[in-house]
């Protein structure tokens, strides 16, 4: 992609000023194996508090742990034992072997963490309330694991071991198994449970979006002028900020046009659009949510974290 060539020009100076800290690989690793600990044990505090009394099981192995809980009375931890070692070992059979150390530590850090901390008491009986704690708090920790670019295991190497077996897509694969687990839960427990448990998984997603991308969200627009030099001046020189050049061809006409192509933060939206505006009234203007922006002049994380 064509972008101007002189970056200093359009970055803003304190993002300039600014160098993100570079960590060793062993500072990398270690701050990897820390989030998946911490996200680890923010699982079992939430499952232990929220969603096991009053038994939502919201999909995974831990949901299926609450289903037999409720059944057997047996403890949830050795259930999910049970569960997450012949899974793993299953993933790295079929799988192979890069399947990875950290899905292993996942797969028994989480139930150790759940069975320390068994003794807590709930400190709600409410299930709308436990299953959007529960599901906030499963999100955090999941999202830290993730960060950590590790797994629970449990469910979610079933799901790309199907995938790898049947060609499922792996999405639909773990929402189809998390189903079955709500679905055994409104057998098994109770229909309301199992209303409260997708309340739970969908608190549960959305918080896990939140930890991998941020509160700060960006905008990427997508500009298309007949004066596409005087719009780009504007951005380059007064809105500090680099941009890039696409080749555009009318749908009617068939005429070439370049599709100017700019991402700027949240507060800089108005900005833009009264920028583009004053340099061309006629500007075509598209302007969506960016989730996640990495590279200069945005938060890198290559450097930032594990």
């Amino acid at each position: 992609m064509a972008q101007h060539n002189d970056k200093a020009s359009y970055l803003p100076s304190a993002v300039n000023k600014r160098r993100t800290p570079r960590f060793s690989p062993g500072t990398r690793r270690l701050f990897s194996y820390l989030s998946i600990l911490i996200g680890a044990f923010l699982i079992a505090l939430s499952f232990n508090l929220f969603l096991l009394p009053n038994r939502i099981a919201s999909g995974g192995v831990s949901g299926i742990s609450i289903i037999l809980n409720n059944l057997t009375h047996i403890p949830p931890a050795f259930t999910q034992w049970a569960l997450n070692i012949p899974l793993f070992i299953a993933g790295v059979l079929v799988l192979g072997k890069h399947f990875g150390i950290k899905t292993a530590v996942g797969s028994i850090v989480l139930p150790l963490f759940v069975l320390l901390t068994a003794h807590l008491d709930p400190p709600t009986n409410d299930p709308l309330l436990a299953s959007l704690y529960g599901g906030f708090g499963v999100g955090i920790g999941l999202g830290l694991v993730f960060r950590g670019r590790g797994s629970t295991g449990g469910m979610d190497v079933a799901a790309q071991i199907i995938h790898r077996i049947f060609g499922i897509r792996l999405g639909l694969a773990i929402a189809s198994l998390d189903g079955l687990v709500i679905l055994s839960a409104g057998i098994f427990i109770s229909l309301e449970n199992a209303l409260y448990a997708l309340i739970g998984l969908f608190a549960t997603s959305k918080t896990i979006d939140l930890i991998q991308t941020g509160l700060q969200t960006s905008k990427a627009a997508f500009i298309i002028s007949k004066d596409p030099d005087r719009v780009s001046g504007a951005i380059l020189h007064e809105l500090d900020r680099g941009l890039t050049k696409l080749s555009g061809v009318g749908g009617y006409t068939g005429d070439t046009r370049p599709v100017l192509l700019v991402v700027v933060g949240q507060n800089e939206v108005m900005r833009l659009k009264a920028l583009v505006r004053e340099a061309d009234p006629d500007a075509f203007v598209i302007i969506s949510n960016a989730a996640e922006v990495l590279g200069e002049g945005f938060h890198d994380e290559r450097h930032s974290r594990a």
